[in-house]
């Protein structure tokens, strides 16, 4: 009876035992650092999953931390350095930061940090200022054969998925990539101002930092990276302009180096719960991106393979 009695009055105390840790690991702060500056792509990740994080309940607060250069490794070699061993922060990742690491060959690589999640995937658009006489793709290629130097290219960083692209056009049409004139800036938002102020002939990045300005009709798109048109968007792929270019970016979070595996799935956890939040659906569908979650182990294996991949496509294109 005595014990029976010692049960009843342990059950409530167990439950309010859990709420407490719940509400303890639901009162996490994070903390996000974004390797580029902000307005671009990497900067719209971070603070698109720091968001879905506080909807989902994961996270009480997230502060973000925006800093650019060399396709994200200026900030991936502050991060590895500062964040020794914190369970709540992450860095966000992806193909041009893998491209930057293959192709600068940094002392601070992915290979020093925590995998988490891959998150989405994201093809390339190419547009012209809208008072360009350029009006396709075809356009482009045309003056490219004709001489080389005269087409002024702006995207992101060096060996990122936009260099790669614009290699991989310059292949495919018979044109050296060694005299490709390829201009590198730090972030979607510093490009953007290039491209408006007619500093490059042709500029390309992901869909979701050039919408807004395709739609007030301040920049013409004449590309996309796609293997066929995307839902909802006019913009014919370089396939069927005759360019056999066919590429996609990704994103996704890494967390610190010298976390334990249990925070490493906590944080993936926190991760996988968040992206499933109306508020992450919504930056998917704002910023044209699709869902491509990938967590653990698997997704380890994942940059390991587009490390190889991209190292491979670089030597072929002739930039390393």
């Amino acid at each position: 009876m005595r014990a029976q009695l010692m049960r009843r009055l342990a059950a409530p105390l167990v439950s309010v035992a859990l709420c407490v840790a719940g509400a303890a690991h639901a009162a996490e702060n994070y903390k996000i650092m974004i390797g580029a500056n902000p307005g671009g792509g990497y900067d719209q990740t971070g603070r698109g999953i720091g968001k879905a994080l506080q909807e989902s309940g994961a996270a009480a607060s997230v502060t973000y931390e925006n800093k650019g250069g060399a396709g994200g490794t200026i900030g991936l070699a502050q991060f590895a350095n500062a964040s020794k061993g914190d369970p709540n922060a992450m860095i966000v990742v992806g193909a041009i930061m893998v491209g930057a690491i293959v192709q600068n060959k940094p002392p601070i690589t992915l290979a020093n940090v925590t995998p988490v999640a891959r998150l989405l995937a994201e093809y390339n658009v190419f547009v012209v200022p809208a008072a360009s006489p350029i009006k396709s793709m075809k356009d482009v290629v045309e003056q490219l054969k004709k001489d080389p130097a005269s087409v002024k290219w702006g995207g992101g960083s060096k060996g990122s998925i936009d260099h790669i692209s614009v290699a991989m056009i310059a292949r495919a049409t018979g044109v050296d990539v060694a005299r490709v004139n390829y201009v590198p800036f730090k972030g979607g938002g510093e490009a953007v101002a290039a491209i408006l102020g007619g500093h490059v002939t042709v500029g390309t990045s992901g869909l979701a930092e050039m919408e807004e300005f395709i739609k007030t009709g301040k920049l013409r798109a004449i590309g996309i990276t796609s293997p066929a048109r995307l839902k909802d968007v006019a913009i014919p792929t370089l396939k069927e302009q005759g360019v056999d270019v066919e590429i996609f970016n990704w994103r996704g979070v890494y967390g610190a180096a010298g976390i334990t595996p249990e925070q490493r799935k906590a944080l993936a956890d926190a991760v996988s719960k968040a992206t499933k939040t109306k508020a992450w659906t919504e930056t998917l569908e704002n910023n044209r991106w699709t869902p491509s979650l990938l967590t653990g182990d698997e997704f380890a294996r994942f940059v390991d393979e587009d490390h190889a991949r991209i190292r491979a496509l670089m030597v072929k294109l002739g930039m390393i």
